[in-house]
């Protein structure tokens, strides 16, 4: 952001309150204290609430390449909610969508639901707030009960306590924030069916004759957050996960003349588990892009899901085939100039012919100190300007784990600081044309 409109930028009154304090990105000091409070693993699924969960979840396997593989509905025995799984490598994207509260079993029973803390009259409620919406951020840690037990003695805020779902696997939840839960998955040590996703889910038959949608997405690479004030949300969180600060932003550092942003990343001890926040900034010349997000979601929510793909070019070209098609649009790319000078900021890392690539596709490339990050976005997913996809690949930052395999680094490249003014003018643009439409028009006689 230019210093002109410095002066006019201020941050939520709250966030300059207590002992938490943004120094932007130029002055963070990136440090692990390895201070989780349980162990964590990795993400293991996003579950969405809708009202519809056949037609979200083919939508999305459609657009992202990724095949239903299970389900648990009317044909399962589950006469509570519809809920079909979509993966692609380690990404599991989970849609539930309710049936009647009146429904019973011939038995005249009513616990039928695979997921059993789901909510008739909670599922309705989200989804006339925030329409379709990501509910659960699951991660997969060592032991649910026990990392329950610790996060609400470290004042997280009960949503679900432990529950076996079998012998080994254990799920409970806490408030994350507004109506999202951050849910806890334990399979027992080792996990003794890592292709499973949870006891009370069927394959789906015909599975094998999806393997053309792999489109190269392997894993979630962030959950984002937007809340209202960032202070407090970041320490209600580090609190009670024990997280530690990964990289933040001000709006400083990545906004734009007309608006912006505060965002602080905070990461598990192995750091596969990044949960970026954000919050509006005020006195911009435009309304921030959070704010209108928190009124159309009507309050904090997951923003955007970044989605890790082993080869973003080959992933770009398939969900760009099907934009027009039951996929999902893209941000428009930035101006000819950003990719004239690319091959002076990645040169090194890029070769002509995938600078080429990324102009044609519309990639955005930011580096950091470590690594390379490949970025594009989509336009939003539903109705509102409220959650959308981010597409990533990250290069470099190899290392090897304790089993000798090579592993990358997590948050390898950072978050795309140097693209964040590209992205900000894009949907200024695009929110510009929906602000067009809203003029009244005369009335009539």
């Amino acid at each position: 952001m230019g210093k002109e409109s410095k002066s006019n930028t201020t941050a939520a009154p709250a966030a300059a309150a207590g002992e938490f304090k943004l120094v932007g990105f130029s002055n963070f000091v990136r440090f692990n204290p390895k201070s989780d409070r349980f162990k964590v693993i990795k993400f293991h699924h996003i579950e969405f609430w809708c009202t519809d969960a056949t037609n979200a979840a083919r939508r999305f396997s459609w657009g992202l390449g990724m095949p239903m593989v299970s389900k648990s509905d009317l044909s399962t025995g589950n006469h509570t909610h519809a809920s079909y799984l979509l993966r692609s490598g380690q990404l599991n994207f989970l849609f539930t969508a309710p049936y009647s509260p009146t429904i019973t079993t011939p038995n005249n029973s009513t616990a039928t639901a695979s997921i059993p803390t789901f909510s008739h009259s909670a599922c309705r409620s989200f989804v006339s707030s925030h329409g379709l919406a990501a509910r659960s951020i699951a991660i997969e840690v060592e032991n649910a009960a026990d990392a329950y037990s610790v996060s609400i003695a470290h004042g997280a805020k009960p949503s679900a306590p432990p529950i076996k779902l079998s012998d080994s696997v254990t799920i409970s939840e806490v408030q994350l924030y507004g109506d999202v839960v951050l849910r806890y998955v334990s399979f027992g040590n080792p996990n003794p069916n890592p292709d499973e996703f949870l006891p009370g889910f069927e394959a789906v038959e015909g599975t094998a004759s999806y393997a053309e949608l792999d489109y190269g997405i392997r894993r979630l690479d962030h959950a984002v957050g937007n809340v209202a004030e960032l202070a407090p949300m970041v320490e209600y969180v580090k609190g009670f996960t024990g997280f530690h600060e990964f990289a933040e932003f001000t709006a400083e550092d990545v906004g734009t003349t007309e608006s912006g942003l505060n965002s602080m990343v905070l990461a598990s001890n192995n750091e596969m588990v990044l949960l970026p926040m954000n919050e509006p900034v005020f006195g911009t010349k435009r309304k921030s892009q959070i704010q209108t997000y928190l009124e159309h979601n009507e309050g904090p929510g997951v923003q955007h899901l970044a989605l890790a793909s082993e080869d973003i070019f080959r992933t770009l070209r398939e969900m760009r085939r099907r934009s027009t098609v039951g996929g999902f649009e893209f941000m428009p790319s930035p101006p000819p100039t950003y990719y004239q000078n690319l091959k002076n900021r990645a040169g090194d890392v890029l070769t002509d012919e995938q600078i080429k690539e990324c102009e044609e596709l519309g990639i955005l490339v930011d580096k950091d100190d470590q690594g390379t990050l490949l970025q594009i976005f989509t336009k939003p997913v539903g109705d509102r300007p409220t959650l959308f996809i981010e597409i990533i690949q990250r290069v470099g930052c190899m290392l090897k784990d304790d089993e000798g395999k090579a592993v990358q680094k997590g948050g390898c490249g950072g978050f795309g600081k140097g693209n964040f003014s590209e992205l900000f003018k894009s949907i200024e643009e695009y929110e510009k044309t929906l602000e067009e439409k809203c003029v009244a028009e005369p009335a009539t006689a």
